[in-house]
C-alpha cells in the first residue's frame, strides 16, 4: 500500500547546525504513527518539512507516491496537508465561532464547519460564543482539531497534543485522533511523552540527535526499549 505521506532520507538543518540526520518515515491512510524523542532530537523539524514551512536540505518528501521535495507550505495544504503545531495556535481574542468562521477559505460553508466542529466536539457547541482564549487548555486543542478537520485532511500533523494537559484530558483528545484516522486520515502525532500516544498508535518511531534510532510496532519491546534511547520515561 502506497503510503500517504513519506519522508525518505531528509536532512535539515538551521544555519550550520543540521537537526536531521537522513530521516525515513512513511505514514498509510488510516494509520496513526508515533514520533517520540526527547526535546531537541528533531520531531518538531521533521514535522515542519513534512508540512513544508521547513526546507529539507536533501531527500524526498511524498504524498501519495507524487513527490512533493520543496513545495511551499500553501500547496501541501492544498494537497491535504494539516500541521497543528505546538500551543495549539487558536485566536484566543476571538469567540468559537469566529475561530471556526475563518475556516470558510477553505470553501466550505459557515454552518458546514460548525456542523463538523460540533458533531466532534460537541462542548465547543457549548462555548460557541465564548472567548477562545477563555476555555480550558483540553478545549482549546479541541477547537484547534476542529479547525484543522474543517480542511478535510488527508495527512494530520500533530505536535505535543499533551502539552500542559492533565492525563485525563490527553487520553479524551487521543480518543478523537484514534477515531479521525478510522476515517482514512494519515496522522503523524509528534510527542516527548511516549505513554500519551502508544496506546492508540499503530505504528511509532523515536528520534534520537536527528536520526531514528529504532521504529516498529509500539510493543512491550519497544516500550522496554524507550529508557534506553533517550533520557526521558516511558511512562
Amino acid at each position: 500500500m502506497t503510503p500517504l505521506l513519506e519522508l525518505r532520507d531528509v536532512r535539515a538543518a538551521y544555519g550550520k547546525i543540521t537537526v536531521l540526520h537522513g530521516v525515513s518515515l512513511s505514514v498509510a491512510a488510516g494509520q496513526v504513527v508515533a514520533l517520540l524523542g526527547p526535546n531537541g532530537a528533531g520531531k518538531t523539524t521533521t514535522l515542519k518539512v513534512a508540512a513544508g514551512t521547513h526546507r529539507a536540505e536533501s531527500g524526498r518528501l511524498l504524498l501519495g507516491g507524487r513527490d512533493m521535495t520543496g513545495a511551499n507550505p500553501r500547496d501541501l495544504a492544498r494537497a491535504g496537508v494539516c500541521l497543528i503545531p505546538e500551543g495549539r495556535g487558536v485566536f484566543p481574542n476571538l469567540s468559537v465561532r469566529d475561530n471556526l468562521l475563518m475556516m470558510t477559505f477553505t470553501g466550505r460553508s459557515r454552518e458546514q464547519i460548525e456542523e463538523i466542529a460540533f458533531a466532534r466536539f460537541p462542548i465547543l457547541a457549548k462555548r460557541a460564543n465564548q472567548a477562545a482564549g477563555s476555555m480550558s487548555g483540553g478545549e482549546q486543542q479541541m477547537l484547534a482539531l476542529a479547525r484543522g478537520l474543517a480542511t478535510d485532511p488527508a495527512v494530520l500533523l500533530l505536535d505535543e497534543l499533551s502539552m500542559g494537559l492533565a492525563p485525563l484530558v490527553v487520553a479524551r483528545l487521543y480518543e478523537q485522533v484514534a477515531e479521525i484516522a478510522q476515517q482514512g486520515v494519515a496522522v503523524l502525532v509528534v510527542e516527548q511523552f511516549a505513554a500519551a500516544v502508544l496506546g492508540i498508535a499503530d505504528h511509532a518511531a523515536v528520534l534520537v540527535r536527528g536520526r531514528v534510532e529504532r521504529q516498529g510496532a509500539p510493543d512491550s519491546e519497544l516500550r522496554a526499549e524507550l529508557s534506553a534511547l533517550y533520557l526521558g520515561s516511558s511512562t
